[in-house]
């Protein structure tokens, strides 16, 4: 992922936030947010044959402390007209393949229940429901729980 696709990326994930079923997130954020919230070595965008970006996936420290260092929770977006077609599943491949070449040893994140198609294709990924946290947070005034996942690498650790 590099700063041309910016323009792209913030607006899957706009898209992913307009649907309502992907983050708390009511706005994508800037990208020098985004692009210091999250770590350069392992974030990508999945480009179509003319170039365009049509999904994406980025990991964030999920802590400064060093036991944590090989932890990382993660997103993954793709463009709604891509849907079905393996890039998702493309993504998190190539996410893992990085992340266990550089030593970290738990992907982890948070999905709505809802979304069925993001909890089937981490799945396929290998990741495991870890729990749910009921009534996590308020989401455009109603209450959300959210399915903690985690894949944890049978190279690292």
């Amino acid at each position: 992922m590099l700063s041309e696709h910016a323009a792209d990326v913030l607006a899957i994930y706009q898209a992913g936030i307009d649907e309502g079923q992907a983050t708390f997130e009511t706005g994508a954020p800037s990208w020098a947010a985004f692009d210091a919230a999250k770590l350069p070595g392992h974030r990508y965008a999945a480009l179509d044959e003319h170039g365009r970006v049509i999904g994406w996936v980025a990991v964030s420290a999920v802590s400064k402390r060093c036991v944590y260092e090989g932890v990382v929770e993660h997103s993954v977006y793709v463009h709604p007209d891509a849907r079905g077609r393996g890039v998702g599943r493309a993504l998190l491949a190539t996410l893992i393949a990085s992340t266990e070449a550089a030593g970290i040893w738990t992907i982890e994140s948070g999905v709505f229940p809802e979304n069925a198609a993001s909890l089937a294709l981490h799945e396929r990924a290998g990741f495991r429901v870890v729990g749910v946290r009921e009534r996590l947070g308020r989401h455009h005034g109603v209450w959300r729980d959210v399915v903690t996942i985690e894949r944890r690498s049978a190279l690292v650790g």
